[in-house]
């Protein structure tokens, strides 16, 4: 059986102030499409320059990450905050450690 991998994260721009989440099967690929600017596929995303990853999940099965998915994004922006603060209190951005595999 093959392990497959899917993703559930949190992006931010500069200043913190929005939140986007969303679900992929390829971090890597994702985080890019939402850097690069002649890719950038979220027009909420590209509106709000939300680019920084904060946060992040792993699945092996898609209907877990999706059902994770609508779980957060029905939450309040404090509840995000503390979820967030349980993995990353300094709310770095880690673009870098995930784009370097």
């Amino acid at each position: 059986m093959w392990n497959h991998n899917y993703y559930v994260y949190i992006l931010t721009n500069v200043n913190r102030s929005v939140l986007y989440i969303g679900v992929t099967n390829d971090l890597t690929r994702r985080l890019f499409e939402h850097t690069d600017n002649d890719t950038s596929i979220s027009s909420f995303t590209k509106k709000y320059n939300c680019k920084y990853l904060i946060y992040y999940e792993r699945f092996t099965h898609i209907d877990h990450a999706i059902q994770r998915e609508k779980e957060l994004k029905k939450w309040r922006r404090d509840k995000k905050d503390l979820l967030i603060n349980t993995q990353n209190s300094d709310w770095r951005f880690l673009n870098d450690e995930v784009l370097e595999y």
